[in-house]
């Protein structure tokens, strides 16, 4: 949804109720994983940390989504679980207006047992500009405790107005993987 001005909180809300029973702008959940062909494949990743200690701050900035504290990108709602089956609206500021993009958290990574990777994966719904998959992802190397963080994601446009803006979307998705690095890199030094 594109949006002249910021929607109210009210609208917000209303956007988050009207996606919970939308269905994915794709078929197969995993592209992200997977790289089909008909998708574009974007990763960053890079060092935001050391010790286990701050591996669990990177856990804890994840699942606060710290990872979207960017200015021009919000996550809502502000304390959304990362269960899968969670919906979530991203608002983005443009350059000259708003969009708001429904999307639904899918899948973890790792598990209890898996002390070294932690993470999750949201798809967009049929209300985002764009269709596919992203992955947020830390995890802590055994032999040097390095954390890192990093995002695999796989999209193509969906609506109009992206396919048409196709060449300052990918400018805004390169932006988006280089400050989320950023703000997990602030997280670590403000969880302690």
């Amino acid at each position: 949804m594109f949006l002249a001005r910021r929607p109210s909180a009210r609208k917000i809300e209303e956007f988050i109720q009207d996606s919970q029973s939308l269905p994915l702008s794709y078929d197969q959940i995993g592209v992200a994983k997977h790289s089909p062909s008909d998708f574009k494949i974007d990763q960053a990743s890079g060092v935001i940390g050391r010790g286990k200690t701050a591996f669990e701050r990177a856990r804890l900035a994840l699942r606060e989504w710290r990872h979207f504290e960017l200015g021009w990108v919000e996550i809502f709602p502000k304390n959304a679980s990362i269960e899968p089956g969670t919906t979530v609206a991203v608002l983005i500021h443009h350059f000259w207006f708003w969009s708001l993009n429904g999307c639904r958290v899918l899948y973890e990574l790792g598990d209890r047992l898996d002390d070294t990777n932690f993470g999750f994966a949201y798809g967009t719904l049929t209300n985002h500009a764009e269709m596919g998959e992203e992955i947020f992802q830390v995890s802590i190397s055994p032999g040097s405790e390095e954390v890192s963080y990093s995002i695999r994601a796989a999209s193509k446009p969906r609506a109009a107005l992206a396919w048409i803006g196709y060449p300052i979307t990918r400018i805004l998705q390169a932006r988006f993987r280089r400050e989320s690095l950023a703000a997990m890199q602030r997280a670590l030094k403000t969880n302690k």
